[in-house]
C-alpha cells in the first residue's frame, strides 16, 4: 500500500532569530525530509506498477480456476505474505465448479466459503470499506487459520457487486506497520473493486459454459460433457496406471412408463434416477445423461471390484424406490447396468480411440445385461494392449 515518509514534518515559517548552526541544522532537515519524500513516491511508484501488472494478468484471465490461483499465489513482488479469500456460495456453485474440475477443496485451506450473508457482513458491520489494523484472533483467526505463523497486521477487502458483498479478500503482513488504521485506502478501493468484477465475471462465465454441458431436466451432466471428460480421464489413467471405470445404465421398459402414467410422470422418474445414482458417487465421479433414458458415469481410480458394488448398490437403490403419486397406482423400475474398467501401465499413451474402447465395451456388456433379463449389472475389463473378459456380476 502507498505510504508516507516517516521524516515528514512541519515546514517553519521563518528563519527570524535563528543562528547560522541553526539553519543548517534546518536545511539538513528539509533536505532529509524531500530525500525521504523522493524515496517514497519511487517506492509508492514500484508497487502502483506490481499491482496494476497484477491486475492485468487478473483482468485476462477467463478461469475461476486460474484467477483464484492468481490471487492466492500472487508474484513475491506483489508485497504480501499471507492471502485468503472468503466467497459468498448460498449455493454451493463455486464449490461445485471446483469439484467438477477435480479440485480437492481441502488442499485449498486459503480458499473459503459461507452460505450465509450473516457470516460475510459480521466481517464488515461498520462499513463497506477496507478494513485495518493489527492481527485480531476474535476477528480474523478464521481467515488466516491455515497459517501456522499469524500475521502481525492485516487488510481485508469487501469484494462489492451492485451494492451487494460477495466476497472478502484478505491480506496478512508480518510487518506490524504494513497495515495500519487512518491510512487513505483509496488505492486498495480500486484494486477489490477490480478482483470483485474480476471474479463476478468468471462465475458468470462459468455459469454460461455449464448451461451448454447441462442436461435441463436431471440438472446433471449432458453426453456433451462427457463425451469431453472421457477423453481427459482416459489419458489421466494412462500416465497414472491407475484404473478407470465407465459405467452405462438404462432404465428397464422406460416406455412403459410413459405410455402408461404419461411423459411428466417420466420425467420424474429420470430425476429421481439420476439423484439415486449421484448419492451413490463420489464428487470427483463424473455423473452424465447419456441420452433418453440412458445414463453414464466415470469413476476414477476405481478398479472394476470397486466399480461392480459401486453399480449395485444404484442397482439396488432404484428397485427399492416406490413411485406412489397421487391418482395412480404405486409402481417402481428396474436399471441395467453396464461396467468396463480401463487398466493401463503407467506412462502408457491413451487417446481418444481408447475411450470409444472404453465406451464400446460398457456398451457391449450393458446389451448383455438387458439380453439376460435385465435388472443386472454386467462387467468388462479391458487391459491397454487390448485384451478383454466379460462376466456377469457376481460370477
Amino acid at each position: 500500500m502507498l505510504s508516507l515518509p516517516r521524516s515528514q514534518r512541519a515546514f517553519p515559517n521563518s528563519h527570524v532569530g535563528m543562528s547560522s548552526r541553526d539553519q543548517n541544522t534546518e536545511t539538513r532537515l528539509l533536505k532529509q525530509q524531500m530525500t525521504d519524500f523522493i524515496d517514497e513516491a519511487r517506492n509508492n511508484e514500484r508497487k502502483l506498477r506490481r499491482f496494476q501488472a497484477l491486475e492485468l494478468k487478473l483482468v485476462s484471465l477467463n478461469s475461476i480456476l486460474e484467477l483464484i490461483d492468481s490471487l492466492l499465489n500472487p508474484d513475491p513482488a506483489v508485497g504480501w505474505d499471507h492471502a485468503s479469500l472468503l466467497l459468498f456460495d448460498p449455493k454451493h456453485e463455486v464449490q461445485h465448479i471446483f469439484k467438477d474440475e477435480g479440485i480437492n477443496l481441502e488442499k485449498k485451506p486459503s480458499l473459503m466459503f459461507v452460505s450465509s450473508m450473516d457470516e460475510m457482513e459480521a466481517l464488515y458491520s461498520a462499513s463497506l470499506f477496507p478494513g485495518l489494523g493489527a492481527y485480531r484472533p476474535s476477528k480474523h483467526a478464521r481467515l488466516f487459520k491455515h497459517e501456522h505463523k499469524k500475521p502481525a497486521s492485516v487488510v481485508l477487502l469487501p469484494l462489492v457487486r451492485h451494492g451487494r458483498l460477495i466476497g472478502s479478500f484478505n491480506i496478512g503482513s508480518d510487518s506490524t506497520e504494513k497495515f495500519v488504521r487512518g491510512v487513505r485506502t483509496d488505492f486498495l478501493e480500486h484494486f477489490a473493486a477490480v478482483v470483485a468484477i474480476c471474479i463476478e465475471n468468471s462465475i458468470n462465465l462459468e455459469r454460461l459454459k455449464r448451461q451448454g454441458l447441462t442436461d435441463t431436466l436431471t440438472a446433471i451432466n449432458n453426453r456433451r460433457f462427457f463425451d469431453q471428460r472421457i477423453s481427459e480421464e482416459v489419458e489421466a489413467a494412462g500416465r497414472s496406471g491407475k484404473p478407470l471405470s465407465c459405467m452405462l445404465l438404462d432404465v428397464d421398459f422406460f416406455k412403459r412408463v410413459n405410455d402408461t402414467y404419461g411423459h411428466q410422470v417420466g420425467d420424474l422418474v429420470l430425476r429421481e434416477v439420476a439423484s439415486i445414482i449421484r448419492t451413490q458417487l463420489r464428487s470427483s465421479d463424473v455423473l452424465s445423461r447419456y441420452g433418453g433414458e440412458e445414463f453414464s458415469a466415470l469413476l476414477s481410480n476405481s478398479d472394476i471390484g470397486e466399480a461392480e458394488e459401486v453399480a449395485e448398490r444404484i442397482r439396488r437403490g432404484i428397485e427399492k424406490r416406490i413411485f406412489d403419486l397421487l391418482d395412480l397406482e404405486p409402481f417402481n423400475i428396474t436399471i441395467s447396468i453396464g461396467v468396463a474398467t480401463l487398466k493401463a501401465e503407467a506412462n502408457t499413451h491413451l487417446d481418444k480411440k481408447s475411450a470409444d474402447i472404453l465406451i464400446g465395451q460398457a456398451d457391449q456388456v450393458l446389451y448383455a445385461a438387458k439380453a439376460n433379463g435385465r435388472n443386472q449389472v454386467v462387467c468388462a475389463l479391458a487391459f491397454f494392449p487390448l485384451g478383454n473378459e466379460i462376466s456377469p456380476a457376481g460370477s
